[in-house]
Parts: C-alpha cells; structure tokens; sequence
C-alpha cells in the first residue's frame, strides 16, 4: 500500500512528464490516496491535463480539482469571438451533429446543451471547444436520446474490457438494468476506472453507467 507522501512525490514527477504542464505552477496535497490539486495556469486544457496526469498514478483514488484558470494578455478573448471560434469547431467536427446542439458563452465558460442519440458525438462536442483559446470551463448537459434496444449490452462491455489493455477485465463485474450500468469491483489506478467508465458508456443501448468500482492497490 503507498503512503500518501509516494502518492504525492509520484504525482509531481508525472505532472513533470507532461509537456503542456508547468508543473511549478500546480500545488498538490494528498490525504489517503485523495489527491487535491490546486495552483493558476492561463488555459483550460493545462487545467485538464494536470487532472489526467494525477488520474494515471497508481494509488490515487480520487480528484480534487482546484485549479484556477487565468488567461495572460495573448489568451484573452471576448465571450461573443469564443462563441464563434466553438460554433465553427463543432461545425468542423464531423463526428459533432452541430444542428442538435446549443451553446452558450458566460465570462469563458461554454455551456453545451441538446440531444444527441449517441455519447461519443457528447463527449466529441466538449472536446472540440474545451482547447479553445479564451476557454476557462465547459459544462456538458448535452442529453443522450437512443432508440436501440438493450440487448447483449453485457457480453459486449465485457469483449471491450478484454481489448483494452488499460482495463483488468478479470476484477470487474458488470450488471445491466434496461439501459443502465453497474460497475462493480477493483481496478489499479483513477485512470484505469475512468477507462472503464467511458467504455460501458460508449457502448449501444447504454445511457447510464453507475461507476461503483474501487481504487485499491493490489
């Protein structure tokens, strides 16, 4: 079992890795395997690299993620150019159906909303506007709306945990209820639950996941 101070020193060295990240710029505190990130950094997607890069350490059950987003001079945009700049990138996104989808721009924050019928058109959607320049935060409540029926949703999670290297397949139990999911077991890393997560989600007839697995170090 890793005491809170190799989280933290394991922590640092990885945000060190990252190349998009100033690691100087990002404080971290652990208290038993919790790991708080905080610190200032001029664009959304340090912000989020920072978080990705604490998910991957071994030992780390869960994120807090205080990180403050503040634009230098070169970043700043006006609320009416970073509704623009979004509107053309999901636009651009092929996998993005951009009539289905509103947005919103209040002080950098975008705020996506409408129907898609499939997740990774979501997730697609917060992606191509989250690297924007002028970008403090986004906030996804673009809804799902599918019309597959929920068969074989189980055999087909569990096929696509086997594929994954990422994911221990053999320690994760999953239980589908009409189109919600339960995860159910242990994984290695915050990092490795999330892989699963967005797995189950991404797979037809699924809207729900109810990620109930748990970070231990075994």
């Amino acid at each position: 079992m890793k005491t809170d101070l190799a989280i933290k020193e394991d922590v640092l060295d990885e945000l060190q890795w990252q190349p998009n990240v100033d690691e100087t710029e990002i404080g971290v505190t652990v208290d038993q395997g919790v790991v708080t990130l905080t610190g200032t950094v001029e664009s959304y997607t340090k912000k989020l690299a920072a978080e990705e890069a604490a998910k991957k350490v071994k030992g780390v059950k869960a994120v807090v993620e205080n990180i403050e987003v503040k634009h230098g001079t070169e970043y700043k945009k006006t609320d009416k150019e970073i509704a623009k700049a979004a509107l053309d990138a999901l636009k651009w996104n092929y996998s993005v159906p951009d009539d289905k989808i509103s947005l919103k721009v209040e002080n950098g924050w975008i705020y996506l909303s409408g129907e898609v019928e499939w997740e990774y058109q979501r997730d697609a959607a917060k992606r191509a506007v989250q690297n924007l320049l002028g970008v403090r935060a986004v906030s996804n409540n673009i809804r799902l709306k599918q019309t597959i029926k929920p068969s074989g949703i189980k055999e087909k999670i569990t096929k696509a945990f086997e594929r994954l290297a990422d994911v221990d397949s053999k320690n994760i139990e999953v239980i589908v209820d009409d189109h919600t999911v339960k995860l159910k077991g242990k994984v290695h890393s915050l990092a490795e639950k999330d892989e699963a997560r967005k797995s189950a989600l991404y797979t037809p007839g699924v809207y729900h996941v109810v990620n109930d697995l748990l970070v231990e170090d075994f």
